[in-house]
């Protein structure tokens, strides 16, 4: 029996930041929130090349949740330096579902 493979849609956020390890610290102090968002999994990535940058997924069930959370960042992390002290400049965000084919 062929597996079926579950579709989730994919807020793909990327930016510079000043220190990893404290990113990772804020990363971690969101684990709530994310699962109160729904998150469904993280991955999270750094250019070979690059120790100030960090790309991170966040799977969800659909884009309304994946578009609620990232208001969420926006309105409520990003802006407050308390809760995003590594943050280092520019935010890059898209929202993204398997291409069908």
């Amino acid at each position: 029996m062929p597996s079926v493979e579950r579709m989730t849609t994919t807020l793909h956020i990327e930016h510079p930041i000043h220190d990893f390890a404290m990113w990772k610290t804020a990363f971690d102090r969101m684990g709530d929130a994310r699962d109160r968002a729904g998150v469904l999994s993280a991955r999270i990535a750094q250019p070979v090349d690059d120790a100030h940058y960090v790309v991170v997924d966040l799977d969800f069930a659909d884009a309304e949740q994946a578009t609620a959370f990232l208001g969420f960042l926006r309105a409520d992390v990003w802006s407050t330096p308390d809760h995003s002290p590594a943050l280092a400049g520019d935010i890059t965000t898209r929202i993204l579902e398997p291409a069908r084919p």
